[in-house]
């Protein structure tokens, strides 16, 4: 769990856990001794670094591989600890059911510290902290630590090195710029950083740019030199970096210098929240949202309050990278059009807005553009009456939030389809899998299985290709396309990889909210997608989870609350077909026959509705006494699946028997009993 805020700078905390380099633990500056075990080292950190407490459960599949006893072996592992971290009046190890924590308040943790600062941003950290925080690196996160026969831990783990090497990369990076070119500071800064990402074409720039500035021509020429045969070992393209040398070279000598590759411009941090675990991907898609601008011309007030909220929201949506607000507000001073900043920030799509207030009217206008060709992809005005000027705010926010999240998200799904299949990135292949995935046929959910494979095999720690491959599964079961406990199983599997690579993602709880549905375990399944949209309360996904979960035998009045709210946070969204059917479901159960045929029938209206959807508005329109249609829906049921009974539309769902009763009902009017 996490620890109190920053101590770097007061006094030496009695006890420190040092996770950057080999975990060690230090009391009044001593080592405390630690058992041998490596599956204790390991859950230690996994403890440290949890946002919340963990279940037994997980904790045994994360660190054994089907041992004799998991159980027997965490109550060990959670006995040496308190014996390492206990005082006699502190328990730091914590339990409570079946869950485990650790109290880390008061204690200096060096990853913690790390990750508190970029939350913060490291670009507004003094040059005395970022001293500190580079200090904290030993190696990286456990380092030596080796797990065998542990594949999830190894997920976990391999994800967390490569945020703490971005975390380090950052601030050797915001070292490096804030002593004057050419000086001894600012070259070993840059030294370090070339070390720590030897293929990072940005920190070889900057080392380039610092060696010209010193007239270190001769040394400058020998890094590339040796540059390039690196990158050339690793097949990479080197002809980028090539080019920029030779643009400050021109710069230099006073010749028309050349445009600075694009893939090179130096970015700004990334926004995070408290929450972040993101990991710089350059493949991802990226976003600045620049700041509102007041009708007056001027920024401030609730311009620029929306802007930082909007901001906010996006990053805790963790879809693509987000640029941090002091980024963006500080680039905004120099008043240059959208398209320019975008291009100066490096990003592929920029946000822009203005803010009118009017007598009993409050205005915002905003525009999505897409930085390479300058087009607008999105633009739309939101009005409102300021009646409650925060609830006003919050309403337009969460509309703006999650019409840019969907408007990205279906630019990018319609650029990986035009691209070969052989020649797509990580990004790139889970966004061909969405395409698929939204097709809802069995064929097209099979390729869709097939891309996220692709997108994990590119990059292992990808969580939202984890939840993607595990709504596959999940479809696989709920449409009876395969064994429904085997595909019920894998979409359990890969709902718990999501998690351990990203737990703050909310895709990966979504996903396992639906996962543990499946498996009959409604109490947990509501948990999850209950801290899927605590995470971000604009995805909208969570909120039709919610519904569909509620709608069967939970609060009926809840699915139809977080019905609306999923379609007012995405009323284009490919799944409209679901929340529209589960708030019909909530109808029947309310007793409320005729409002459920009319949902019904909205949701079967949609174009890429499946049978499961005709099934609930052939049910609905039956329990409304609309014989004629429903047996309409139940002929076109039967064109497809001769043999469909009420038994096998019972047993998709989970419903109390108050509800499968009445569906029964519903089903002897029409002939499917």
């Amino acid at each position: 769990m996490e620890s109190a805020p920053s101590r770097l700078a007061g006094d030496t905390p009695i006890l420190s856990v040092r996770l950057l380099g080999p975990l060690e633990i230090l009391r009044d500056g001593a080592p405390v001794a630690l058992p041998a075990s490596r599956k204790l080292r390991a859950l230690l950190a996994y403890l440290a670094l949890a946002p919340h407490a963990v279940g037994r459960g997980r904790l045994c599949e994360l660190l054994w591989d089907v041992p004799n006893d998991p159980r027997g072996e965490l109550r060990w592992c959670l006995s040496k600890l308190r014996a390492a971290l206990d005082t006699p009046d502190r328990r730091r190890v914590t339990t409570q059911g079946d869950t485990v924590a650790l109290d880390l308040e008061g204690c200096l943790v060096d990853a913690l510290e790390v990750g508190h600062a970029a939350a913060q941003g490291i670009a507004t950290l003094d040059a005395e902290r970022l001293r500190a925080l580079a200090e904290l690196f030993a190696g990286d996160l456990l380092d030596g630590l080796v797990l065998e026969r542990s594949p999830l831990f190894d997920s976990w783990l391999v994800a967390q090195r490569r945020r703490f090497h971005a975390f380090h990369a950052a601030i050797l990076e915001q070292l490096a710029a804030i002593h004057p070119a050419g000086s001894p500071e600012m070259s070993t800064h840059l030294d370090k950083w070339v070390e720590l990402a030897p293929f990072d074409t940005r920190a070889h720039l900057a080392l380039l740019s610092n060696l010209a500035e010193r007239g270190a021509i001769g040394a400058a020429e020998e890094h590339l030199a040796s540059a390039e045969r690196l990158f050339r070992s690793e097949d990479l393209d080197f002809a980028p970096l090539r080019a920029a040398w030779q643009a400050i070279r021109d710069q230099q000598s006073g010749a028309s210098p050349k445009a600075l590759p694009a893939c090179l411009s130096t970015r700004p941090p990334l926004a995070t929240t408290s929450d972040d675990v993101a990991t710089v991907e350059p493949s991802q898609a990226s976003l600045a949202v620049m700041p509102f601008i007041e009708e007056s011309g001027g920024r401030g007030g609730l311009a620029d309050g929306l802007t930082h909220d909007i901001i906010t929201r996006l990053a805790k949506l963790r879809d693509f990278f987000v640029i941090a607000r002091g980024s963006v507000f500080a680039l905004a001073e120099k008043t240059i059009a959208p398209e320019e900043a975008g291009r100066k920030l490096g990003v592929d799509y920029v946000a822009t807005g203005t803010v009118r207030s009017l007598t009993g009217r409050l205005i915002v206008s905003v525009e999505l553009v897409e930085v390479s060709t300058a087009r607008i992809v999105w633009a739309e005005t939101f009005e409102r009456r300021p009646d409650d000027l925060f609830a006003v705010l919050d309403d337009i926010g969460d509309s703006i939030v999650s019409s840019i999240s969907a408007e990205i998200e279906t630019v990018e799904r319609n650029r990986a389809m035009l691209k070969a299949p052989n020649s797509l990135n990580a990004w790139e292949a889970y966004h061909r899998g969405l395409w698929h995935m939204y097709r809802f046929t069995q064929a097209e959910n099979e390729q869709a299985r097939h891309f996220f494979d692709k997108a994990l095999l590119l990059d292992p720690t990808f969580a939202r290709a984890y939840a993607g491959l595990s709504f596959t599964h999940w479809q696989n079961a709920f449409q009876r396309w395969g064994d429904r406990d085997r595909e019920s199983a894998l979409a359990y599997e890969s709902a718990g990889h999501s998690l351990l690579v990203d737990d703050h993602n909310p895709a990966a709880h979504w996903a396992m909210g639906r996962a543990l549905w499946l498996r009959g375990e409604q109490d947990g399944s509501l948990s999850e997608l209950g801290r899927a949209v605590d995470l971000s309360p604009n995805f909208a996904l969570g909120h039709y989870a919610l519904s569909f979960v509620h709608s069967q035998s939970g609060d009926p009045q809840a699915a139809i609350s977080s019905s609306d709210h999923s379609r007012h946070l995405s009323p284009f969204d490919p799944l409209l077909f679901g929340m529209m059917g589960a708030r019909a479901m909530s109808h029947v159960r309310l007793g409320q026959f005729e409002e459920a045929a009319e949902w019904a029938l909205k949701a079967a209206a949609r174009p890429n509705a499946h049978t499961i959807i005709l099934a609930i508005a052939a049910h609905c329109l039956a329990l409304a006494g609309r014989l004629d249609e429903a047996r309409g829906f139940a002929a076109a049921i039967r064109r497809t699946l001769p043999d469909y009974r009420a038994d096998d539309f019972i047993g998709t769902f989970r419903f109390d028997p108050d509800a499968e009763a009445l569906f029964r009902q519903g089903a002897r009017r029409i002939g499917l009993s």
